[in-house]
């Protein structure tokens, strides 16, 4: 690399994070609108560029907490987005992350420096977003419907216990799919991810049911 040459010049990336939740078996994503030019107005997901002394995952969840408010979140990193022409303002290459969190353990900053609102968004009802986003998004979700089929990422909405027909409305939220009841516990429960508490809890009204909780350590397994 010659630092002379010009083609290198005017560059910069971006850190672009996705945060799932999960309220009352709605999939939703968090989103921020911009109050500055370029796309102002429009919603987005949460990021923005990355500071020339912090590494990746820390720009990015400095961008989750001063834009949101949001910290101590686990974030993954799943893609980049390269197109030259996906920034007006100069090429910014997009590293893309994703999250999941429980939204009722959150208090959003509504409004910041450079944002005029944050709020969570079913992901059949998103407006249209600026930038690239609405490609990031899209890809984010294929992302994450791949993940809990295949790991206990779940484990950020559910820290503590919960009930089998509860976590099953979750993937099928996710999954956009409908499981049966029974070959869903029969499946879950062959594979070792989660463990009885032995005490029990009520969802939705229903009976008392049994709690599990997602074990500490679990290697990566095919679900569904």
């Amino acid at each position: 690399m010659r630092k002379t040459n010009a083609l290198y010049k005017n560059q910069g990336i971006h850190v672009i994070t996705a945060i799932f939740t999960v309220e009352l078996g709605v999939t939703k994503v968090l989103l921020v609108k911009r109050k500055n030019e370029p796309y102002k107005g429009d919603w987005i997901l949460t990021g923005g560029a990355l500071y020339n002394n912090e590494d990746l995952e820390a720009g990015a969840k400095r961008e989750i907490f001063e834009k949101t408010g949001i910290k101590d979140i686990e974030i993954e990193q799943f893609k980049a987005f390269g197109d030259v022409n996906r920034s007006p303002v100069m090429r910014m290459v997009a590293v893309a992350y994703i999250g999941v969190i429980d939204s009722s353990r959150v208090k959003l900053i509504r409004e910041t420096i450079n944002t005029s609102n944050a709020d969570w968004f079913p992901i059949d009802k998103i407006p249209g977003l600026g930038f690239d986003h609405e490609e990031i998004l899209k890809e984010a979700l294929i992302y994450l419907q791949s993940k809990i089929v295949s790991t206990d990422i779940l484990k950020a909405l559910f820290p503590n216990e919960f009930t089998i027909p509860e976590i099953q409305k979750t993937y099928e939220a996710i999954l956009n799919k409908k499981f049966d009841r029974r070959n869903f516990r029969k499946k879950l429960l062959s594979l070792d991810l989660i463990e009885d508490t032995n005490k029990t809890g009520r969802f939705e009204g229903k009976k008392p049911a049994k709690l599990y909780k997602f074990k500490d350590v679990i290697e990566s397994k095919k679900v569904f």
